[in-house]
């Protein structure tokens, strides 16, 4: 691997500079103006643990600062998975909602909302572990399907099986909402993607779920690189085909259950963002991965900014920015592509 294929620890700490200036602006700006200072003190006082009772930094502590973390690390996330995914599959518009993981998830999260499941002492697992469930049985489905119709478990049959299978997952969520009728108002906005209400339990749990999958999708970027000239050549140089390919649907398919579960469908980020980083850093997935986990957060930060700000005093759902930015920039992105063919 040549030097200029890895992220130098400049251009490590030059992303992290970004995203921290994203955070900063994030935390200043909303229904409430809050100047940098006041902010500076209420994080502060809040990492001393002293008590904290200006209104303002109370807004910073307890409602913003959960919010724009948890903003960021479902970007890295979602832009993570769509990388890998995209990577293993060799094809463009390969990611969570496309495979249907994320219809699944969305499945399991709508049911625990609509019956209520949930564990004493923690509703959130609730909703968690149902998605995460639904995410993992979806794949068992759809790698199950694909494989009975193709042994080889080619890329264009799973994602056939995944978008039949997110249209079917699309269909038991509205007979869902039939059902549910006292519960419709709240499922329709969860569906439409939103991380308002969210705390630092959740921020813990994305950190936790982003880490280890971080480390073992970055621990496979040769693998994904191998991918890019073809299976059979991957296996050819030693690759593990089959292995790789399960290993890497199953860790995306929990981190996606994860994300959904706690903000929502919220599209086009795995879909859009890894093209975005890819014009910059180029293909190999060395500095892919990384370039990618960095450009989701900044994208979804200022998606959620506008999201809270555009029509303020009132909120949109943050999916509702993500599907409007990410369906005009896919379209670019792919006339740009044709021109240069």
């Amino acid at each position: 691997m040549k030097t200029g294929d890895r992220f130098s620890a400049v251009q490590y700490v030059g992303m992290i500079l970004l995203v921290l200036a994203a955070l900063a602006v994030c935390l200043s700006l909303g229904s409430v103006s809050i100047s940098l200072d006041t902010i500076g003190k209420a994080l502060g006082k809040f990492f001393s643990q002293a008590d904290i009772n200006s209104p303002l930094e109370r807004i910073i502590v307890f409602v913003r600062l959960p919010r724009v973390l948890a903003v960021a690390l479902s970007g890295a996330a979602l832009s993570l998975c769509g990388v890998a995914m995209q990577g293993l599959l060799r094809n463009p518009l390969a990611d969570g909602s496309t495979l249907g993981v994320s219809s699944g998830a969305s499945l399991g999260a709508v049911l625990t909302i609509a019956f209520g499941f949930n564990v004493p002492g923690f509703a959130l697992f609730g909703r968690v572990g149902m998605a995460v469930l639904f995410a993992f049985l979806s794949l068992v489905l759809i790698l199950s399907l694909a494989y009975r119709l193709d042994r080889q478990l080619s890329t264009h049959t799973i994602i056939l099986i995944g978008i039949v299978y997110s249209m079917f997952a699309a269909a038991l969520m509205s007979l869902v909402l039939a059902i549910a009728k006292d519960r419709v108002r709240d499922i329709v906005f969860w569906t439409m993607g939103s991380l308002a209400g969210t705390d630092l339990p959740h921020v813990l749990l994305l950190a936790v779920s982003l880490i280890i999958v971080s480390i073992v999708l970055f621990r496979l970027r040769t693998e994904l690189n191998a991918f890019a000239i073809g299976e059979s050549n991957a296996e050819t140089i030693g690759v593990n085909v089959r292995a790789v390919k399960l290993t890497v649907l199953i860790v995306a398919s929990v981190l996606i259950g994860v994300t959904v579960a706690i903000g929502g469908t919220i599209g086009f980020v795995g879909l859009v963002v890894p093209h975005m980083v890819r014009l910059v850093v180029g293909p190999n997935h060395q500095r892919l991965v990384p370039a990618s986990l960095f450009g989701g957060a900044i994208f979804l930060l200022f998606a959620d900014l506008v999201a809270r700000t555009i029509v303020s005093p009132l909120e949109l759902p943050i999916g509702v920015i993500t599907s409007l930015v990410g369906a005009v920039v896919f379209v670019f992105l792919f006339w740009r592509q044709v021109r240069a063919a």
